[in-house]
C-alpha cells in the first residue's frame, strides 16, 4: 500500500465513524413519540454544557434522566441556566425511550415562567 493509498484509506476510516457517532447521539428512533410524557417536578441535578444541556428529575418516585437541547438553541430561545437549576421548578414535555431505560428527549420546556421549544 503506498503512502497516498494508505491516507485515503484513513481519511475514510475518519469521515465513516464521526458519521456513525453522529448517527448514534442522535438516534430519535429510540425514543417512542407516541407516549408523550409531562411531569412537573423539580431539577434534582443539571448540566448546562456540550453536546446539549441535561437533568435529572423525579417522576413517581424514580430518577429520570432529561435530555434537553443544545446551549446556544436554549439561550437563543430564551431558557436560561437559571431557570434550570437544581431546586428549580420546570415542566418537561417529551418521550421516554422504547428499551424501558428511564430517559426522556425533551420536546418543550417550562421553566421560569415561560416555555421554550427545543427541538
Amino acid at each position: 500500500m503506498t503512502l497516498r493509498s494508505g491516507l485515503g484509506v484513513a481519511s475514510a476510516v475518519v469521515v465513516l465513524a464521526a458519521a456513525t457517532a453522529a448517527l448514534a447521539h442522535h438516534g430519535w428512533s429510540s425514543y417512542d413519540a407516541e407516549r408523550v410524557m409531562k411531569p412537573t417536578t423539580q431539577v434534582l441535578e443539571s448540566s448546562w454544557g456540550s453536546p446539549h444541556g441535561s437533568l435529572v428529575i423525579a417522576v413517581d418516585d424514580q430518577k429520570w434522566d432529561v435530555v434537553l437541547a443544545p446551549v446556544s438553541r436554549m439561550q437563543t430561545r430564551g431558557l436560561a441556566r437559571e431557570d434550570i437549576a437544581v431546586g428549580q421548578t420546570v415542566t418537561v414535555e417529551g418521550y421516554p425511550r422504547r428499551d424501558g431505560t428511564r430517559e426522556m428527549r425533551v420536546e418543550r420546556i417550562t421553566a421560569g415562567g415561560k416555555t421554550v421549544e427545543l427541538r
